[in-house]
């Protein structure tokens, strides 16, 4: 087909009347909405699933436990880099094509993934899987919003808001089991039947839309520009505190490669005519501008908080994996319970702005909770204060959604998804890497901060020794020297456990106030009396 021409910056195309959009309805509908969740849960479960099996996988493979983590940074590279092209990408080859094949390669990729013979073929097969399960979150959440009527998009969001908070969540629980009970190839061998069935049903159930955005022109510099600045970026994040950040040269190089390519990248988006990401949405929508901060914030506290709370339990108090998983299940169920119900209110016209506010406040005092607990908190101390984790989530993801695109029109809601599941994948990243940093400085900080009391002219330390000592010498059957150096070791045991306690509390009760901080920026956020969101062609 000829390429189109532009008449004052408006193409033809884009003057003539739209074939009228054909929702579904009754069975086809539901199998729609199964299929597009369960794909965007596959993706999600795997950002964390693995991350339980690296011990496992470096053991299997012969690989340190650096080259095993590469196995979680090459997925997460190849799924920043891919979110936000997926309107682009979807426009060019068919949403319906696009979105099949990108579950067959995400499926595929899982096959090669588990029958990896080494770990660089196993990261290798890691990026693929990542290039197929990138699209799937940003396309699945087009596809639903098309299947459902404008007056029920809300309870779409809602829908849409479980599977995002349930597949981090699930992840760590379903590769433990898999891990203890069978081996870490199984935590990509389970996504074959399931990758495989909601395949079948896209392709049974799913129509192209009749609404299309053709795309004239492949904008390879921005795509290129794209993949260098966000995945230099998301490698840094991932490695930057195993490497000791700016102390490494490689780490400086990757850091000048992403600022050059992220300046180069934005500046050609805004001055090409037909842009693969176009960033021109962020200025006609000040509220996507604001969502977009929003989202990242969200997604530092949600990742970072996801990633202290599993090392704080299993280190210090003792929890296995698979406990840690049934602890926070709860959690995920309050927020699938509430999701629904809350994005219907939201439709009929329930403030987004007051119902975010109060899931902030809520993710806020949960993060401060946790920041109190002791080196005695038991599974018990935990389920109230995770509820309200599950409340706050809740509260949270689909007012975010619905404000970002509020007030935009046609092909600008495919820009803004993209763009905002971009934001919060960054947000996390940038939430894990800072937060890991944050702690390795408080844990040395705290570590000189408890030798400093410790004396041997102290009574307390003195009784403390002399009790280990006698212990050792009674039970083990040691000798005085022997007993002195196990009851030094001990102390040093302590002091080292109380350091990583004091870390791990600092870390949440920083997400805490960073929550506390971004609330007056709900302030800022306009939205119209009686404005529809327009989200029939999101794409």
């Amino acid at each position: 087909m000829a390429r189109l021409e532009q008449q004052n910056g408006v193409s033809v195309a884009a003057m003539l009347p739209n074939p009228a959009h054909t929702y579904d309805t009754g069975f086809r509908k539901i199998i729609i909405t199964l299929t597009v969740i369960i794909s965007a849960m596959l993706e999600l479960i795997d950002t964390t699933i693995v991350n339980v099996a690296l011990t496992q996988i470096s053991g299997n493979l012969g690989a340190s436990i650096d080259d095993a983590a590469w196995v979680i940074t090459s997925y997460a590279i190849a799924n920043v880099i891919v979110i936000p092209l997926s309107g682009f990408l979807g426009n060019l080859l068919g949403r319906r094509n696009y979105y099949i094949g990108s579950i067959l390669l995400f499926t595929f990729a899982s096959l090669l993934c588990g029958m990896a013979p080494n770990i660089w073929a196993l990261v290798v097969f890691r990026f693929l899987q990542g290039l197929g399960g990138g699209a799937l979150l940003p396309t699945s959440q087009a596809i639903l919003y098309e299947t459902y009527r404008p007056e029920e998009r809300g309870k779409a969001t809602g829908i849409f808001s479980m599977g995002l908070v349930l597949g981090p969540t699930i992840g760590p629980l379903l590769g433990g089991f898999l891990v203890d009970y069978f081996a870490w190839e199984w935590c990509f061998f389970v996504n074959i039947p399931v990758g495989l069935l909601a395949a079948w049903s896209a392709f049974t159930f799913l129509r192209e839309p009749k609404v299309e955005h053709s795309v004239s022109k492949i904008d390879w510099a921005g795509i290129g520009l794209l993949a260098i600045g966000i995945g230099s970026l998301q490698f840094i994040l991932e490695r930057g505190e195993a490497k000791d950040w700016f102390e490494t040269p490689y780490i400086i190089w990757f850091t000048i490669i992403a600022a050059i390519s992220l300046l180069a990248f934005v500046w050609w988006e805004l001055h090409t005519n037909e842009p693969a990401v176009d960033l021109r949405v962020l200025a006609r929508s000040k509220n996507l501008a604001i969502g977009a901060v929003l989202t990242f914030i969200v997604g530092y506290g949600l990742y970072g908080s996801l990633f202290i709370f599993p090392v704080f339990v299993q280190r210090l108090l003792g929890f296995t994996a698979l406990l840690t998983g049934l602890v926070l299940f709860p959690s995920t169920i309050v927020t699938g319970i509430i999701s629904l119900p809350l994005g219907i209110a939201l439709q009929r016209g329930i403030s987004p702005k007051k119902v975010m506010a109060v899931g902030m406040v809520s993710f806020t005092v949960f993060c401060w909770e946790l920041g109190q607990q002791t080196m005695q908190s038991g599974s018990e101390n935990f389920f109230w204060i995770l509820l309200l984790r599950g409340f706050g989530l809740g509260f949270i993801f689909i007012p975010v959604t619905m404000l970002a695109v509020a007030g935009l029109h046609g092909k600008d809601i495919g820009q803004a998804t993209g763009l905002n599941n971009m934001v919060r994948q960054l947000g996390g990243s940038f939430g894990i890497a800072l937060t890991n940093t944050y702690i390795a400085r408080r844990v040395a900080a705290h570590r000189v901060e408890l030798l400093s009391h410790l004396s041997p002219y102290d009574p307390a330390v003195v009784t403390r020794l002399d009790a280990v000592q006698q212990l050792a010498t009674m039970k083990a059957g040691l000798a005085p020297n022997e007993a002195e150096i196990a009851g030094i070791k001990a102390l040093e045991g302590t002091v080292t456990a109380q350091s990583h306690h004091l870390a791990y509390m600092d870390a949440f009760m920083l997400i805490a106030i960073l929550f506390a901080l971004a609330l007056p920026l709900l302030l800022l956020i306009r939205i119209n009396k009686g404005e529809k969101v327009d989200l029939s062609s999101t794409h």
